[in-house]
């Protein structure tokens, strides 16, 4: 099963994104071929997450290598990843380690008591109109040649790695030119806006977990931290089962095609939360959590925000 999902995904990959070149002169036909490309390149950033997990194939042997392999498509470098998403599965729904996590999350208390111009930066940050498709493209395209804890993880992998990256780019543009480029810049945009929907939606929601140590629970965090989305079969096929995240934080090692299954066993014996459409977009309002309703929140009224921030003055 392990070969299907990593060799299939990279034939429809190629296959895709081959044919988008081929159909450059049609827009109309072009836009859900690299719809379709971009989520061939989400199941691949999720295959190098399992292999970062050691979960995909059975020794770690196999697993390093295809994820290094995959990762010049992913624009992501395997072993950064690798480290980088470990800590935050290591610190998930840690409230003093929230620079672990994928995307920032303040404290409403924070809010009400940062400086004007930060809680503008913020709520910049935290705009969907921006996150998703800004944050998207930075984040791979312009981020990840220098991600975070580089200097302590690894500068020689990163710069490999982004070798290969202008390797790869070159052969698009030695082969296509500039409309091949065009092509691969509209798939990175697409796959980074879902990649960011994904993200957003596996930790923020409404009866989201966090709390700080001594009481903080690995299995509350795991299981009530990370979310459940079912936006249905076909979205899951898309997606590589990712969107079941509250088992994969509990057990990591589960590979992304036995998600779905395992979860739907669990279904019939827990009384499991499911995220589903409405309640999905609904949580791209949901900004801040509030440590004394233990729920993550709107921004606050202007007034509110002013008064709070008064209060806390000495």
């Amino acid at each position: 099963m392990a070969l299907l999902s990593y060799f299939g995904n990279l034939i429809v990959y190629f296959f895709t994104f081959w044919l988008a070149l081929q159909a450059i002169a049609y827009w109309w036909l072009v836009i859900p071929i690299v719809i379709v490309n971009s989520f061939a390149a989400v199941r691949l950033y999720v295959l190098q997450h399992d292999c970062g997990h050691a979960s995909l194939f059975e020794t770690k042997r196999l697993n390093d290598m295809a994820g290094y392999a995959v990762s010049i498509f992913t624009l992501t470098p395997y072993y950064a990843m690798q480290c980088n998403h470990n800590a935050h599965h290591t610190h998930i729904g840690n409230l003093d380690e929230r620079d672990s996590g994928e995307i920032y999350t303040m404290t409403l208390r924070e809010y009400q008591t940062a400086p004007l111009w930060k809680r503008a930066f913020y709520r910049l940050y935290r705009n969907p109109l921006l996150m998703l498709p800004i944050g998207g493209f930075f984040a791979f395209a312009i981020r990840n040649r220098w991600p975070k804890n580089t200097l302590k993880i690894g500068v020689w992998g990163v710069l490999v790695h982004n070798l290969a990256v202008m390797i790869w780019l070159g052969i698009i543009y030695a082969i296509f030119g500039w409309a091949g480029l065009i092509v691969y810049a509209g798939t990175v945009l697409c796959s980074g806006i879902i990649g960011v929907f994904m993200v957003y939606l596996q930790h923020n929601f409404e009866d989201t977990y966090w709390d700080r140590k001594p009481d903080l629970r690995f299995e509350a965090a795991a299981l009530k931290g990370a979310s459940t989305l079912d936006l249905g079969w076909w979205f899951d096929i898309a997606t590589a089962n990712i969107s079941y995240h509250d088992i994969h934080h509990y057990n990591a090692r589960i590979p992304s095609y036995n998600l779905r299954r395992c979860h739907h066993d669990m279904r019939e014996v827990f009384d499991m939360q499911v995220i589903r459409w409405p309640q999905a977009i609904r949580n791209f309002s949901l900004k801040l959590w509030d440590e004394d309703q233990k729920r993550l929140v709107r921004f606050p009224g202007p007034k509110q925000s002013i008064s709070t921030s008064v209060s806390a003055k000495p």
